[in-house]
């Protein structure tokens, strides 16, 4: 049975938490999922591709994008804006295409103010001793970035109840199991949230 609407999933969680792993896992496991690209002003990270995690931009293409309404969410998070191309998801989901976004609380917000349909699901540590670790491995930012980044995942966490699900990242490959559950499920709703 050919869907008439595809679904929007958002992805979102803590700096560290593990979303954008999950995410690339997600894409692999044969769920018929598309993702989108993000537009960021930041520079990459070691690791990154371009294109592919991000879209890099200067901060002046990115703000005429913000003028020609060009975004379904954006967002200026530590100096730098972050934002979802609109075009590539309205075009997907209209062609009953499934796609995932990699966001934070914020841009979650604004997605589902503008598709309310959209599935969101919060991706949570283990605990907040094992996000600082992992943001310690990470290796690409100073301990006062670190401090920050650990201060705005407590403010995240205020904002779960917006949130369809949450998913404890404690080992991966159960938490992807849960991911693709949800996406499972979602597929097969039949009655509207509510």
């Amino acid at each position: 049975m050919k869907k008439e609407k595809g679904l929007v999933f958002v992805i979102s969680g803590p700096s560290g938490c593990g979303k954008t792993t999950l995410c690339r896992m997600l894409l692999k496991e044969n769920l018929g999922l598309l993702s989108s690209t993000s537009l960021t002003t930041r520079a990459p990270r070691r690791g990154e591709r371009r294109e592919i995690d991000y879209i890099y931009v200067a901060e002046d293409e990115f703000k005429k994008g913000l003028k020609d309404k060009k975004f379904l969410e954006y967002a200026k998070v530590f100096g730098k804006y972050y934002g979802t191309p609109k075009k590539p998801v309205i075009d997907a989901i209209k062609k009953g295409k499934d796609i995932i976004l990699s966001i934070d609380a914020q841009g979650a917000a604004q997605i589902k103010r503008a598709i309310k349909e959209a599935v969101l699901i919060f991706i949570l540590p283990p605990s907040f001793d094992d996000l600082k670790k992992r943001l310690l491995k990470r290796s690409s930012e100073t301990a006062s970035q670190i401090k920050r980044r650990l201060r705005v995942a407590h403010n995240e966490l205020r904002a779960m109840d917006m949130y369809d699900y949450a998913v404890i990242n404690d080992d991966m490959k159960e938490a992807l199991n849960y991911l693709s559950a949800i996406i499972l499920a979602e597929r097969c709703r039949i009655k509207g949230k509510g």
